[in-house]
């Protein structure tokens, strides 16, 4: 008979199999799954779901977990560790609030679809306050030392607290906003007429598969496909699916949408196969995964080097937009910074701004203190006070992200924990790696790629996202190496003092 370990090993992976098996429905469902079935899909992904909280909380697997040591080996410590984690919080869960949860989800997603296309919030609040209710009582539920918040926020970033990230924004938002004020009053602002012409669609297509070739995705262990919300899952690190939208007067949302979907697929094939549907196989957080596409979007994908290689490519695709254009005019028009409403469009300087502004509005929400009523007029309020912009209307306000229709509440923050995650990983591998910039100007991604694929990847949930940053930079995560990458690239371009 095989031993406690071996025992307990195989029901973790039965359970990571049926988590890739719902992954992989969730992503039919958000590209090719016909309109007429999403009540069915909805069935299913709640079938799923209660299947898995039952292996989740047998008594068979709790046996198992009391009955196992650590033995300082990293695999098994690390998958007794988070086998644990996961039973004890999915044991306090009442099966009927997962079953409910994941029904709702699965209901409100295509809600939302439908209100966001319509800019119809009333279509979409019911479902909005169903999925808080239900989200309250899972915090209650799970327990909380802080505020119930933290419960939620602790699925994604494990050991986060909103206390300590609120002190973090503090200081990002102190540090950003006067930024943002110097690049306004710059005397040599930035043209992005240049990424608004006409892109067609189907080159847009082909070179953001080109680009995400030349970052080193791997196309016979992935795909590429469209949805309403681009996004990356993953069934393993040999079937990694990335999606992304396009907008043929608009350059940026397809090419830098796919650059940083492909980031968070690089982090999944990077992954240990051996250790496939197991904690040490899988990303450490969602703030460590959110570093490795912003750090490829941003730091790599909106570098003057990037584009030294890659612009002719580019000008051949888009003869029409691009022939005449200066390189120099293309990285500026490319990095432009000013404040505007769509998240997923902003520039690397504002875009913690909208990340700060939801993670306030979250805490509300959980705390009970917004009503869902009063949504868009408090989304319009602070939009103005962190943008400085009014919503013209909901679609482009409260409705245009996807996260609350999928009950991901605390899930926002490592939007912006990526970003100063990114910053001191990139800082570090251009220092080991003797410099980045040249490399990338000749097309030289790999390095990059095997440097985060040996000190972040590989290690899978070995470490904490706090304890990983320290163990690969030697430093605690902090807003200096973000703030010095942005002063330096941005003063530059608005040729600020």
């Amino acid at each position: 008979m095989p031993d406690k370990y071996t025992q307990l090993l195989g029901k973790i992976i039965e359970i990571g199999r049926l988590t890739a098996v719902d992954a992989l429905i969730q992503w039919d469902q958000d590209t090719y799954m016909p309109q007429k079935g999403v009540n069915a899909r909805a069935e299913m992904c709640a079938q799923i779901a209660i299947t898995s909280h039952q292996l989740q909380t047998s008594d068979a697997l709790g046996e198992l977990i009391s009955n196992v040591e650590e033995t300082g080996e990293p695999a098994r410590d690390t998958n007794i560790r988070e086998a644990k984690r996961n039973y004890e919080r999915a044991s306090r869960l009442p099966s009927e609030l997962v079953e409910q949860l994941s029904r709702a989800s699965s209901l409100a997603k295509s809600a939302w679809a439908q209100a966001r296309q319509e800019n119809d919030f009333p279509a979409f609040a019911p479902h909005l306050d169903e999925l808080l209710k239900l989200a309250r009582q899972k915090a209650d539920a799970i327990g909380f030392e802080g505020e119930r918040y933290d419960a939620l926020m602790d699925e994604y970033e494990p050991g986060a607290k909103s206390a300590d990230i609120g002190d973090l924004f503090k200081s990002l938002r102190g540090a950003l906003v006067p930024l943002v004020q110097s690049i306004a009053n710059s005397t040599n602002p930035i043209d992005d007429e240049i990424i608004r012409r006409h892109y067609p669609e189907a080159a847009q297509e082909e070179l953001c598969k080109h680009l995400a070739s030349a970052i080193c995705f791997d196309f016979t262990a992935g795909r590429l496909d469209r949805s309403v919300h681009p996004f990356c899952t993953s069934m393993g690190p040999r079937d990694v699916r990335v999606t992304t939208r396009f907008d043929e007067r608009f350059f940026s949302p397809a090419i830098f949408g796919v650059l940083h979907e492909v980031g968070h697929g690089l982090y999944e094939q990077g992954l240990d196969p051996a250790h496939q549907f197991t904690p040490m196989g899988t990303a450490t957080s969602l703030g460590i995964h959110e570093s490795q596409s912003r750090l490829w979007e941003n730091m790599v994908g909106r570098s003057l080097a990037f584009w030294k290689h890659h612009y002719a490519t580019a000008q051949e695709y888009f003869p029409e937009a691009l022939g005449d254009v200066p390189l120099e005019a293309f990285y500026r028009a490319i990095n432009k910074s000013a404040p505007s409403l769509i998240r997923v469009e902003a520039d690397e300087v504002t875009y913690n701004l909208h990340i700060i502004m939801r993670f306030e509005l979250e805490r509300e929400l959980i705390a009970g203190r917004l009503d869902v009523k009063d949504v868009p007029a408090a989304w319009n309020q602070k939009a103005e006070e962190f943008l400085g912009l009014t919503p013209p209307n909901d679609a482009d306000g409260c409705l245009q992200d996807i996260h609350w229709s999928l009950g991901g509440f605390g899930y926002f923050p490592t939007y912006a924990l990526g970003n100063l995650y990114a910053a001191q990983f990139y800082a570090k591998a251009d220092a080991d790696l003797g410099g980045l910039e040249a490399q990338i100007a000749r097309g030289e991604c790999q390095p990059l790629r095997m440097w985060l694929q040996e000190n972040i990847h590989s290690h899978g949930m070995r470490y904490r996202a706090a304890e990983l940053c320290e163990q690969v930079t030697g430093q605690r995560l902090s807003i200096d190496a973000f703030m010095d990458y942005l002063n330096r690239k941005y003063k530059s371009l608005y040729s600020l003092a």
